[in-house]
């Protein structure tokens, strides 16, 4: 109702223009008609020098105060609020236009509402950003119309702002809300059967009903004249590697993100879970050059310094360069790690190219390959056929889908985990990887 009133406001003047005009041409063959156009005239030059009046006579009538967060999580809906006031002592009708950042590409921003006497309102709005980087926010346009309408009035809130979008904290906290509680179950995150004592010792406690009874310490017991049992935690101080191919197969986008960002916010979420359980997060980006190494550590201030890596890498478009990968982790890993890397293998000829530097690197470290199923294939391999070019259509797509499945099949014969996984599901399934290999006293 609000747009179409202020359609209407801003058509009124013609249509009364228009309106004399025509009643001043039908005056010249009916002279009666030529003093109704005067009148008529008259009324609405009074008319609209009182709507000037009203709308110009206070200089800040109107004003408007945009509020956004120091920073945008990118992938999510981050809120936006403005928020209006009113000075005027009567109704108005109010087009508000925000000059979002470019890279939102949104044309059709307008918000509409009334105001009653010195009214007050808030507005939010929300935008998603898909990649990294400066969002830069213009003015705020108002147009002002009282009741009248013949009018307009324009008002620029100069209101410059410029907003970094850094990789999902929103995602991030969202995991470990869930895994402080130790609900990750509740999001997809499975249950891992532990094998054997494959921790550390923490204390020796009473038994309750529950405990494990292999758990028993009979010395305890002996000496306390009641059950007690040995307690474990997981092995801590375990080095987890976020290595994250920054070449140009990751450009591919996915549901409005491209591989890399998918990439780049699991490893935010993997590398925040991983310091919660005192192990050591690290990441390193490789292409063709070196790019960013952050070593392992395992201060929990150290998720900060990976954010801000995170936040400047960026594909460089060239094709990735794993013998330097593997110069890399052998030069500053000292110890077997969990490496999880976050890359995209389309045909098996791609992956058996860097097959030995692969195996070379899994050699020295539990190697996890991460690549991405092409959903849009797998829809198109969902579809029925209905003509003969959709068949030859969904024929290519199982050709590709099968190559994927291919590759899993010859990195596992050769001992190197994989995860194959749609790129919106990365992060639960890079979890569940992570913490089966720790529950198996894999690392």
């Amino acid at each position: 109702m609000n747009f179409f009133r202020s359609i209407f406001l801003r058509v009124r003047f013609f249509v009364v223009l228009a309106i004399i005009v025509a009643t001043y041409i039908t005056g010249f063959f009916n002279p009666g008609l030529e003093v109704a156009g005067h009148v008529l005239l008259l009324v609405f030059l009074v008319t609209t020098i009182a709507d000037l009046l009203l709308l110009f006579s206070r200089s800040n009538a109107i004003e408007a105060k945009r509020t956004t967060p120091k920073r945008f999580s990118n992938g999510d809906a981050n809120k936006v609020h403005i928020e209006c006031t009113s000075d005027y002592p009567f109704q108005v009708s109010v087009s508000l236009i925000d000059e979002i950042p470019d890279q939102f590409q949104i044309r059709d921003f307008l918000i509409t509402h009334t105001f009653k006497k010195q009214g007050k309102e808030s507005f939010s709005y929300e935008l998603t950003p898909t990649s990294r980087g400066e969002y830069h926010f213009g003015n705020i346009n108002i147009l002002v119309h009282s009741r009248i309408g013949f009018v307009s009035r324009k008002v620029v809130i100069h209101q410059p702002d410029m907003v970094p979008v850094y990789p999902s904290f929103i995602q991030m906290r969202k995991f470990e809300m869930y895994a402080m509680s130790n609900r990750l179950t509740d999001i997809g995150v499975k249950k891992i059967r532990r094998l054997g004592h494959t921790m550390e010792f923490d204390q020796i406690k009473e038994y309750v009903r529950g405990d494990d009874i292999r758990s028993i310490n009979w010395k305890a017991t002996a000496r306390s004249q009641q059950l007690m049992v040995n307690q474990y935690q997981d092995e801590r101080s375990q080095q987890i590697i976020n290595v994250i191919d920054i070449g140009r197969v990751m450009k591919l986008p996915f549901d409005g993100l491209t591989l890399l960002e998918y990439a780049i916010n699991t490893s935010l979420v993997i590398s925040n879970i991983a310091l919660l359980k005192e192990d050591k997060a690290g990441v390193f980006t490789f292409s063709n050059k070196d790019s960013l190494i952050i070593k392992p550590e395992k201060k929990r201030t150290h998720i900060r310094r990976i954010q801000e890596g995170l936040y400047n890498i960026d594909t460089n478009f060239m094709e990735s360069d794993y013998e330097r990968l593997m110069l890399n982790l052998r030069t500053h890993l000292n110890q077997r790690s969990l490496v999880l890397l976050y890359t995209n293998f389309e045909t098996i000829s791609s992956m058996e190219r860097q097959l030995p530097y692969l195996q070379r690197i899994a050699r020295d470290h539990l190697l996890v390959a991460i690549f991405f199923e092409n959903t849009e294939l797998t829809s198109l391999i969902q579809n029925d056929a209905e003509n003969v070019d959709d068949v030859y259509v969904k024929t290519v797509a199982e050709k590709f889908g099968f190559e994927k499945k291919q590759i899993v099949k010859t990195l596992n014969r050769y001992g190197i985990q994989t995860i194959l996984t749609p790129p919106k599901e990365l992060s639960i399934n890079a979890i569940n990887k992570y913490l089966e290999m720790k529950s198996r006293g894999m690392i």
